[in-house]
């Protein structure tokens, strides 16, 4: 048997009031790259009911994902209201939105430019993500997700990609609850084995 190396954490969270426990797991359920799965292992480290755990880490990733689609949904309201209003005054009078109607190099990027630029973990993640939606539709990307991006940006990619909000809500729920269901299982079984 193995010691428990988080021994010091679970003295930490029993300090705590029992009813305020559940509420920090939620909290940290909400921080991108946490979430619901990583707040539920968490919680189950520091000695908390593994069931209490999971549904706290998983409401507040849900939670904050439907914040993230509602005002994901605003925004891109706001961008093709505009994007239309543009759109209509240009056919009515070209004259007043566009200038001169010539084309210069003002100063872009050379090839060489953007060949030096390395893509990063998050604009890989989002091509994945793409890749899977066209693929797999949004119930196959949003299961898939959580292993390219985190929820909160996972949703807000398909509503900026015109996704139905209730849709997006749907499917994100469904992955939060079986991706924390499963690393849940995993964290009590793990903890069962060794022992802590």
């Amino acid at each position: 048997m193995v010691d428990n190396p988080y021994e010091w954490l679970q003295n930490a969270i029993d300090q705590l009031p029992e009813l305020l426990q559940p509420l920090l797991v939620m909290l940290a359920g909400a921080i991108p790259y946490i979430e619901g799965e990583g707040a539920a292992g968490l919680g189950i480290l520091a000695g908390i009911n593994p069931i209490v755990a999971a549904v706290a880490g998983a409401a507040g990733n849900i939670l904050c994902v439907i914040g993230v689609v509602f005002l994901g949904a605003r925004m891109r309201e706001g961008v093709v209201s505009r994007k239309a209003a543009r759109t209509e005054a240009m056919r009515l009078e070209p004259s007043l939105v566009g200038g001169s109607g010539t084309a210069t190099d003002s100063g872009g990027t050379s090839p060489s430019d953007t060949d030096a630029e390395k893509p990063s973990r998050k604009t890989k993640g989002r091509a994945k993500l793409g890749r899977w939606l066209v693929r797999f539709g949004v119930p196959g990307a949003s299961i898939l997700a959580p292993l390219a991006l985190p929820t909160m940006l996972t949703a807000a990619f398909f509503v900026a990609s015109g996704v139905s909000k209730r849709w997006v809500i749907l499917w994100q729920v469904v992955a939060i609850v079986l991706w924390t269901s499963l690393i849940a299982a995993a964290a009590t079984g793990a903890l069962a084995l060794l022992g802590w």
